[in-house]
């Protein structure tokens, strides 16, 4: 059977340092790189988001990457926070309270007297006769005040008819368009090309939706005294991403799936997409993550684990001084913890053969990602040996595809680079046991977390639309919140540099995404870059279908650079189409060879495609 080359032909998406598509929120990353025009076109793409004038660059850039909690969030300074306290009446009296008809609980407490206080029996006095267990609201200060949140003014809700959808909903709808957009084929004529079973879409969020209109106001809403909304439980699923990409941008009818894998979760999806694509299973893979965890309750989850860097600790880093946010997340470095982000990110993976039909840009290509857990180990939080497994994996099959002197000379990390003591040195050990084996001398290694911070489920997406910049653009970011590499990582063979690295485009071919995940969840994946990927390409279509693809490409530049030009205006086009284009399930025509339904251009054959014959 063949083997297809998983290319990425379309890719978007919204984090700390602005929209994915056209290498923006890369190149906000290495924005001090850049030469006067790209800096205004950054500034330009940011300000439409942000509601500021492009001119305006302190604003811009102060209100981007990762910074103090802004209070549109929540104010980090006071925030809310319930305490219970024993009340008794003056002298011994007893406490007396008013309530509602509807306030009232169904089952009155033994040592309360209920009364009516008005004759219409809408209000109640209560007298209770003893202590009362009371629960106070209050504010409090925050310990972790760091966060990698959206550009300032930035609201996703905006874009689209996003009643009662929680945040993380909203960023995925964004980001899965933008991804769309970015394509340049209008996604009617993918659909067309290919049966409707081709198509899949892999996407999911770790932490389900965790604010008031998702999971979190569901968990909190009896202790509150609050109702239950009718949509909180359902869309607080960590399927939601993959069932909103499939129901409101896509109309996809193909596979889904929402794989989860903690930090390591985006890279346990795009497994399953390049996997369907290599065996031939599907055509097109639309694969993402989104997540919108900036809140009180995860944030003291995370902090009592003690994984998070607190304004405490990050002022002992620094002897003292007042806290720079900015340089919270410092991989690699001398580090107390990670910061908590928000991200959604989105690719569109195809097979090598459709991607030439449509006349696709090629962004990179991904021939393989690897998943391993640890074995037994002593805490379930604890680095293990599974990474080692996944990187030696990646760089084997790179060796396979492409030769040991092209991961020598072009090669190059992204690290998980978490920011904690103890990611910097066994990550690193990693990769420097790694390189020794492969002969590498010198590996440039990169951590966006650090400009970003740890958007977990999505932050291996965080990873690879950088790379893709750097594939485009050459230069990696470096690490620039640390002063230096701290004595205990292991460093030997690497490149590790709080200055931006220009590889240029010749030596960025190849990328190494890692991610190690709690429990146990590591996962790494190979990318090539466009150069390596055509170069494939080359070597199996004639030169007449190649250029019959490079025909067909010029429109479909055109087309995705008219879709820039005008997101950086800030008309993101974002699709959501609920309530139209629905399925006349009268219509849907069913034989024993094939089904067919209104509105797909191809049928599905219902004959056997997975080669098992007969029995």
């Amino acid at each position: 059977m063949r083997n297809y080359l998983p290319l990425i032909t379309g890719f978007g998406g919204f984090n700390a340092a602005g929209r994915s598509s056209g290498h923006r929120a890369y190149q906000r990353m290495v924005y001090e790189s850049l030469a006067g025009p790209e800096q205004g076109a950054v500034r330009q793409s940011l300000a439409s988001l942000m509601g500021l004038n492009p001119d305006d660059e302190r604003n811009i850039l102060d209100g981007t990457l990762i910074r103090k909690i802004e209070p549109e969030l929540f104010d980090a300074e006071r925030a809310d926070l319930a305490l219970n306290v024993e009340c008794h009446g003056h002298l011994n009296s007893p406490v007396e309270f008013e309530l509602t008809a509807r306030q009232l609980p169904a089952q009155i407490p033994a040592n309360w007297e209920v009364s009516p206080f008005d004759e219409e029996g809408k209000r109640f006095r209560v007298t209770v006769n003893g202590g009362l267990a009371a629960r106070l609201g209050i504010k409090d200060e925050m310990q972790v005040k760091a966060a990698g949140q959206l550009p300032n003014g930035f609201d996703p809700g905006k874009y689209y008819r996003s009643t009662h959808h929680p945040r993380g909903l909203q960023l995925s709808v964004l980001a899965a368009s933008d991804a769309i957009n970015s394509l340049g084929i209008d996604w009617q004529k993918v659909r067309d090309a290919v049966d409707p079973d081709a198509i899949s879409v892999y996407s999911s969020s770790v932490m389900c939706q965790l604010d008031h209109t998702g999971v979190g106001g569901m968990m909190n809403s009896r202790i509150l005294g609050k109702r239950a909304t009718s949509k909180q439980l359902s869309l607080g699923f960590t399927s939601m991403p993959a069932d909103f990409t499939n129901a409101y941008v896509l109309g996809s009818l193909g596979a889904t799936g929402a794989v989860t894998g903690a930090c390591a979760t985006f890279l346990y999806n795009l497994r399953w997409a390049v996997e369907d694509i290599r065996s031939g299973r599907r055509k097109v893979a639309v694969v993402g993550c989104s997540e919108a965890p900036i809140l009180p309750e995860v944030i003291d989850g995370f902090a009592a684990m003690s994984a998070l860097a607190t304004d405490d600790d990050l002022r002992k880093l620094d002897g003292g001084r007042d806290i720079n946010y900015r340089r919270a997340s410092r991989p690699f470095g001398e580090n107390c913890g990670f910061t908590i982000a928000e991200s959604s990110q989105y690719v569109v993976i195809m097979a090598d053969d459709l991607a030439l039909a449509l006349g696709a840009e090629v962004y990179g290509a991904v021939p393989g990602v690897y998943v391993n857990a640890d074995g037994f180990k002593k805490s379930i939080s604890a680095p293990g040996a599974g990474n080692y497994l996944t990187m030696a994996k990646a760089v084997g099959l790179a060796k396979t595809l492409v030769g040991e002197e092209l991961i020598r000379d072009a090669s190059f990390v992204q690290a998980h680079g978490s920011s904690t003591p103890h990611n910097r040195v066994t990550e690193s050990k990693i990769f420097d046991e790694i390189a020794a084996a492969f002969d590498i001398s010198a590996w440039p290694v990169s951590a966006v977390k650090s400009y970003l911070g740890h958007s977990l489920g999505p932050a291996s997406g965080d990873q690879l639309a950088s790379t893709l910049g750097v594939f485009a653009h050459g230069i990696l970011p470096g690490i620039k919140t640390i002063d230096g590499v701290a004595q205990d990582v292991y460093a030997d063979r690497l490149c590790i540099s709080n200055k931006d690295i220009a590889l240029g485009e010749s030596a960025a071919q190849i990328a190494f995404l890692n991610s190690k995940g709690f429990g146990g969840n590591n996962a790494t994946a190979t990318v090539f870059a466009p150069k390596t990927a055509l170069r494939f390409l080359e070597n199996r279509y004639s030169e007449a279908e190649l250029d019959a693809y490079r025909a067909k490409r010029e429109t479909t530049l055109a087309n995705r650079d008219h879709y820039l030009a005008g997101a950086d205006l800030g008309d993101l086009n974002t699709k959501y189409e609920f309530g139209t284009n629905l399925i006349d399930e009268t219509k849907i025509d069913i034989s024993s060879e094939q089904i067919s339904f209104p509105g797909y251009a191809k049928p599905v054959t219902l004959v056997d495609d997975e080669g098992l014959g007969g029995f």
